[in-house]
């Protein structure tokens, strides 16, 4: 985890939480063993929705279409597991976000589904809860 916590890092994404056992992180690594590529998400109480979670390319990687790659992987494996949709805060990678599909979402309805997960807590905590961009796609 420690590694991870460090590549997350060099690319700013949130750590809240991502130690909790309900967290499904899966991550890419290189030949010589460095993580190069992550992706996650967590399911609401329910289990209709899941919050996509620290999909992150390495910057000597991008542009590979890797990124993409990451993220439709988490949305399958939440699929599979019963999610319905799948929601995420970004601010800066919207447009990303959006060549899969995800559209503008209410982040007030996002951080209601995802209420008990560190990440929505942490943003609620600090204040940055009002100025993190929603997005959501359905998974059906």
């Amino acid at each position: 985890m420690v590694d991870l916590t460090a590549f997350l890092r060099e690319v700013d994404l949130t750590l809240s939480g991502l130690d909790e056992p309900d967290v499904r992180l899966s991550i890419e690594r290189d030949a010589e063993g460095r993580i190069v590529g992550s992706t996650g998400y967590e399911l609401s109480a329910d289990g209709r929705a899941a919050l996509i979670r620290s999909v992150a390319v390495h910057p000597q990687r991008r542009a590979a279409g890797r990124g993409a790659g990451l993220a439709l992987y988490a949305l399958a494996r939440a699929a599979e597991e019963g999610a319905r949709t799948a929601w995420l805060f970004s601010r800066r990678s919207g447009g990303f976000w959006q060549t899969l599909g995800f559209v503008p979402a209410d982040r007030e309805e996002l951080a209601s589904l995802f209420a008990g997960t560190h990440q929505v807590r942490m943003f609620q905590e600090t204040g940055w809860l009002s100025i993190e961009v929603a997005w959501a796609t359905s998974l059906v």
